[in-house]
């Protein structure tokens, strides 16, 4: 089996150089190529078989990198490498074309692992990420499965007003009702949708499309 072809990106020289010791030695890999610039490394992409990059990068970050690698070498594999594990950075290097993503703190064996994995065609992700990804999408699935409360049209008239900024008295003049008859409401309506203040109310009655 020929060596893998590998070329590292990371605009910190310390972990180019990290990484090549991590590697080094193992007959699997080769590093062809070590750049801190994404336009540098893209100008050597053509006898790669791996790039492995970091993704908060200046000029070109790795998200747009990944793009334009999956647009012109689609048989390239991708595996991200960052110090940031947060969802959202995930899903979106994951919907660019990613193979795998792996932490920095990851330890010389994992990088190993991560690398043969993506090549034999699957996708690999550090198990901290692993974990956090599905809490997150058993968290989505409760709430898409939570019904929305049964507000009555009353209360849904007051989350409105309270969306305008209107106090309880203005809201009560709106409305001819009492101030008190406004407070009463607001606490059912705080209660019903389990929320403890107007912000974490109005972004509930956004998801739920209550208004």
């Amino acid at each position: 089996m020929k060596p893998l072809r590998i070329i590292l990106v990371d605009d910190h020289q310390i972990m180019l150089d990290g990484i090549s010791a991590l590697l080094k030695n193992d007959e699997r890999f080769s590093i062809v190529g070590t750049y801190t610039r994404c336009a540098e490394a893209l100008a050597e992409m053509q006898n790669v078989d791996v790039v492995i990059t970091d993704i908060q990068m200046p000029e070109m970050n790795g998200l747009e990198f990944t793009k334009v690698i999956r647009s012109k070498f689609s048989g390239v594999f991708i595996l991200a490498l960052s110090m940031s594990g947060e969802d959202a950075m995930v899903s979106e290097m994951l919907n660019a074309g990613v193979n795998g993503y792996v932490l920095k703190n990851t330890g010389q064996e994992e990088l190993k692992n991560a690398l043969m994995t993506i090549v034999r065609g699957e996708t690999y992700l550090s198990p901290e990420i692993a974990a956090a990804l599905t809490r997150a999408l058993v968290a989505q699935r409760k709430e898409a499965e939570d019904p929305a409360p049964k507000l009555t049209q009353r209360e849904i008239e007051i989350i409105k007003l309270i969306a305008k900024e209107y106090s309880n008295e203005k809201i009560a003049n709106e409305l001819f009702i009492s101030e008190r008859t406004v407070e009463t409401h607001r606490k059912n309506i705080f209660r019903k949708t389990g929320t403890k203040g107007v912000v974490g109310l109005l972004k509930y009655v956004i998801n739920k499309k209550i208004i």
